[in-house]
């Protein structure tokens, strides 16, 4: 029987958006189920809004809920994460709440959450966290596996934990850099082979269609990529022959490349994030070591500057920046003496302020070449080599300061690209296989919602 209930509540969850539409068996839930389901972080909604026109519907079915149950219930609704526009056009002016005084002050506190961005770290409530179902999604391809380039997409699912193949990318690429702007992702550069390539693959997450871009100027693999508002930049790498200190910048509304003022220092297997409209080129290798060496470039001038260097000299670092800090974590460092490798099971934090850096603590195994991405103040890591190929997947919280094992990829991976796909594009490409999974839900979701909501 325990077992029933937990997969009718899991049914519930899965469907909650379809249950809640003209459904009267929903709408007669008990107050305790009602509260249950809005506390709940794994309700499968598209948007805070969803639960919040749920929570209404619910209230208006039975007016003497406003005096029980109002202010208990509205506190678990997730105002912060509401869209600013739809909280001041359908929530601050809505009747139901002008005479509770502990639903204003809900209200008044998710405004000031969107009105004072700078301030969120130390606005954090379980009202300003994200239910899974609304973080997006992470997308993991390339690298290198066993055999050869891994050609499988994997797409990870925050609220089930769970890594599926998406697609499939038919390339020989490897040791390339990609980026998302917007809803494309660039991938650019990289190796066929033995061959260095300047070509450019970008991919339409809403077509799921690769398409040819326009190549770069110079051939590069190892390198690394960013932006700042719409150019993107290729920074570094190798040409086959030489180490690279030139950077060139993409405009996507004219599709030209165009070189900018090159690095200080030639370097490859960097790590490039951006942070405060600096781009900025940590670790790598240079022609005989790795390097700790940071420099950063500002667009504005075409300037590239040095700044504070790492603690630990970090080639095949994986480099993100999160909360106005630059994280560098894992990579390896080439002893010049013996050329022999250490490889490193921890990161660095930079804090731009003060220009200095600070360890942080070690995740589960000294590795290098990792897939990483940043999400609601998290670092995702992928893959990555430890003198084998490795699948697994850590996450770090910036606020605690550790790390958590999550779900491993399908495929092992080495250079991975890690993409993190925010719920308003991932939610358009799974409208095709949605509408096509609720013409079967619809069929017996009436007779299940019975059996679920009696």
């Amino acid at each position: 029987l325990q077992d029933l209930t937990q997969t009718i509540w899991n049914y519930i969850l899965d469907h909650f958006s379809i249950i809640v539409q003209n459904n009267s068996e929903f709408l007669e839930l008990p107050f305790d189920e009602m509260k249950r389901l809005l506390a709940s972080d794994d309700i499968n909604v598209e948007s805070e809004e969803i639960v919040y026109e749920a929570f209404i519907s619910w209230l208006d079915y039975d007016f003497n809920r406003y005096n029980d149950h109002l202010a208990e219930l509205f506190s678990l609704i997730r105002l912060p994460l509401i869209q600013r526009k739809y909280l001041t056009d359908y929530i601050d002016t809505n009747e139901r709440f002008e005479n509770n005084s502990l639903c204003q002050m809900l209200i008044i506190e998710a405004m000031r959450y969107h009105l004072a961005p700078e301030k969120r770290l130390t606005m954090k409530t379980i009202r300003t966290t994200p239910r899974k179902s609304t973080l997006g999604a992470l997308y993991c391809f390339g690298g290198i596996d066993n055999t050869k380039n891994s050609q499988t997409i994997e797409r990870y699912d925050f609220r089930t934990d769970c890594w599926q193949t998406d697609s499939y990318w038919n390339s020989r690429r490897s040791q390339f850099a990609c980026i998302r702007l917007n809803k494309k992702l660039y991938i650019c550069g990289g190796r066929d082979g033995l061959k260095t390539l300047n070509s450019i693959e970008i991919y339409d997450f809403h077509t799921k269609v690769w398409t040819i871009g326009p190549p770069m100027l110079t051939n590069r693999y190892d390198l690394g990529v960013g932006h700042i508002g719409g150019p993107l930049y290729a920074v570094g790498g190798h040409d086959g022959r030489v180490i690279l200190d030139t950077v060139e910048r993409f405009d996507p509304e004219t599709s030209e490349w165009t070189y900018v003022a090159s690095m200080t220092d030639a370097r490859y297997t960097l790590g490039v994030a951006v942070l405060e409209n600096r781009i900025y080129a940590v670790g790598g290798k240079d022609v005989s070591t790795s390097l700790r060496e940071i420099e950063f470039f500002d667009p504005h001038t075409n300037r590239w500057s040095q700044c504070a260097s790492m603690i630990k000299c970090r080639a095949s670092v994986a480099v993100v920046s999160c909360n106005e800090f630059l994280y560098a974590i894992g990579g390896y460092e080439l002893l010049a003496t013996n050329k022999s490798i250490i490889r490193h099971d921890d990161g660095e934090r930079y804090d731009p302020k003060c220009n200095q850096w600070t360890l942080i603590t070690s995740f589960s195994r000294p590795k290098e070449a990792l897939g990483i991405a940043v999400v609601n103040n998290e670092l995702y890591i992928v893959g990555g080599f430890d003198s084998k190929f490795l699948n697994e997947m850590e996450k770090y919280d910036t606020e605690t300061n550790k790390w958590k094992k999550c779900s491993s990829l399908g495929t092992k991976r080495v250079g991975a690209c890690l993409i993190h796909l925010p719920n308003s594009i991932n939610q358009s490409l799974n409208t095709l296989m949605l509408s096509q999974g609720n013409k079967n839900t619809s069929t017996n979701s009436h007779q299940m919602n019975r059996l679920i909501l009696s």
